[in-house]
């Protein structure tokens, strides 16, 4: 009796382990079929502290992994708390004051279409990328760290130091037509840090004064005593923790005049130069500290070609010139401010010249070389 019952429990437990791999195949099966999103491994608050619990705080810089990031704010993405800062064209910070109406829109123009591209970003494969390791290409989200751009970090000072202090925007002391970009800043209490929805606002969007009229029912009106700006719906500037994550480079130069590319560029040439030449500056100051944010050196040091001329041939074409350039002790070349900096790499680029027709000294903006003489051009040919 004992062996029958026995087998009845064995055939029991192979119908129910056969029962539930039927189970577990068919739910691979329609997961198949839901949108990533919804597919997203849903975690509880305890669960999301305990890993920021865990992130490393020993001051060094650690990228975010954004597409975790993403995977732990979905569920908890309709609770977020957004406020709205507006920044004009000389950096000035102000607070806003929001409507209950237009809160409701703030999750669709900030937060579900850049979840949804970074979690669908990673079902097809997006890689993030350094701005340093190349040009962004089809599914690359490129990064770099918020301090480096000078503007933003100005920006974020203000919000993270003297919020109190900023004023609320009112058009009539402000004007809406400065305004050159908004930022969001979003928190949750599962969350321990704020992350920042970034997006520049093209004036053509904001409207006021004469010619901008409305409607109301079937009647035509102009606008009296108020404006309007549309914000754009499109992925522009992600910031979380030390990172910038950003989805538009022409909207980061247009908002904070940086170009990530050219930042790079320059920074490797100055490190190349400063291995060629004995450059003295003063304490505290070096030529990147120097070249950082200055654009006409940026711009400046794309072309400049290290490795062809030397320090004693530098100064030599100097005095030829007349550029005054000083030296220390030590042959040191003195750079004590941009005015030194921009003859230096002037002279690098080869950017003096001086006329045989006049003898006036030029700084040459632009060079292009000209063509040979159409006769030795024929002549080269024939030979």
């Amino acid at each position: 009796m004992v062996a029958d019952d026995a087998v009845v429990k064995t055939d029991q437990t192979t119908d129910n382990t056969v029962l539930e791999d039927e189970i577990a195949a068919q739910k691979v099966e329609l997961e198949k079929d839901v949108p990533a999103q919804e597919r997203i491994h849903h975690q509880t608050a305890e669960d999301i502290a305990a890993l920021q619990d865990e992130e490393v705080d020993d001051g060094e810089y650690h990228p975010v992994d954004v597409f975790a990031w993403a995977n732990n704010l979905y569920q908890h993405k309709n609770q977020l708390k957004i406020d709205l800062f507006l920044i004009n064209k000389n950096s000035v910070v102000y607070r806003t004051q929001l409507d209950k109406e237009i809160e409701k829109q703030l999750h669709p123009l900030f937060i579900d279409e850049i979840l949804n591209t970074v979690l669908t970003g990673a079902e097809e494969g997006m890689v993030v990328r350094d701005f340093e390791d190349g040009e962004g290409e089809e599914k690359v989200l490129q990064r770099t760290q918020w301090e480096n751009v000078d503007k933003l970090a100005e920006v974020m000072h203000w919000i993270n130091t003297q919020e109190k202090e900023m004023e609320i925007f009112l058009e009539e002391e402000h004007d809406l037509k400065r305004i050159k970009g908004i930022v969001a800043r979003c928190t949750h209490p599962v969350f321990k840090d704020p992350f920042y929805v970034i997006k520049a606002l093209p004036t053509a969007q904001m409207l006021k004064g004469d010619g901008v009229w409305m409607v109301q029912k079937t009647k035509f009106m102009p606008f009296v005593d108020t404006a309007a700006l549309r914000v754009p719906a499109d992925n522009q500037m992600l910031l979380i923790k030390d990172d910038l994550f950003v989805f538009s480079q022409p909207k980061l130069d247009r908002l904070f005049g940086y170009n990530a590319k050219k930042n790079s560029v320059a920074a490797k040439k100055v490190a190349e130069i400063e291995e060629q030449f004995k450059l003295s500056f003063a304490e505290g100051m070096d030529m990147q500290s120097l070249v950082k944010g200055n654009k006409a050196a940026i711009n400046k040091l794309q072309k400049v070609e290290i490795g062809e001329i030397t320090q004693d041939q530098l100064m030599d074409h100097a005095d030829e010139l007349g550029v005054q350039l000083m030296q220390d002790e030590a042959g040191a070349i003195i750079i004590e401010n941009t005015k030194d900096l921009s003859k230096f790499v002037n002279l690098l680029n080869d950017d003096y010249m001086e006329s045989q027709l006049t003898g006036i000294r030029y700084e040459i903006r632009g060079k292009r070389p000209l063509p040979p003489p159409k006769d030795d051009a024929a002549a080269e040919i024939a030979l």
